[in-house]
């Protein structure tokens, strides 16, 4: 099996291959919820990523069409990272696992208050809100 072989196809396990892994999916909340698109500010979250995974994770994002990269038109030395409509279809999904992590997971608790109303409205605002959110996304990520 070479390194671009699946596992298997099925879906579940095909999606896992791009974004399964411990980094990715904070990755694309930080785009998508924190409007962070530049390298230095990705690598400011507050789960520490390393520089070297970040650019790894950035690249295989890049790779499987979630994110485009380009020159920042305001810092030519500056790369920043665009969602494409298929890494923002994944919103609901995210959102759906921040509320399973807040409902389940014990330490989801010690959020701090205004993230956590941020998570809580964006939860609440339901499948109109997520799609206002996508339509958001779109209009700032696709040019």
């Amino acid at each position: 099996m070479s390194s671009t072989d699946p596992r298997s196809y099925c879906p579940i396990n095909l999606s896992l291959e791009i974004f399964g892994d411990a980094w990715t999916l904070l990755v694309l909340r930080d785009v998508m919820f924190a409007g962070k698109r530049h390298f230095r500010e990705l690598l400011q979250s507050d789960e520490r990523i390393s520089s070297n995974i970040l650019a790894d994770r950035l690249a295989r994002l890049v790779e499987h069409g979630m994110l485009t990269k380009s020159e920042d038109p305001t810092h030519k030395q500056k790369a920043i990272y665009s969602l494409t409509e298929k890494a923002i279809a994944l919103l609901p999904i995210i959102v759906q696992i921040g509320a399973w992590g807040s409902r389940w997971v014990p330490d989801a608790k010690k959020l701090e208050p205004t993230a956590r109303k941020v998570v809580r409205e964006i939860q609440e605002s339901g499948p109109r809100g997520w799609a206002k959110r996508m339509d958001e996304l779109r209009a700032e990520h696709l040019h």
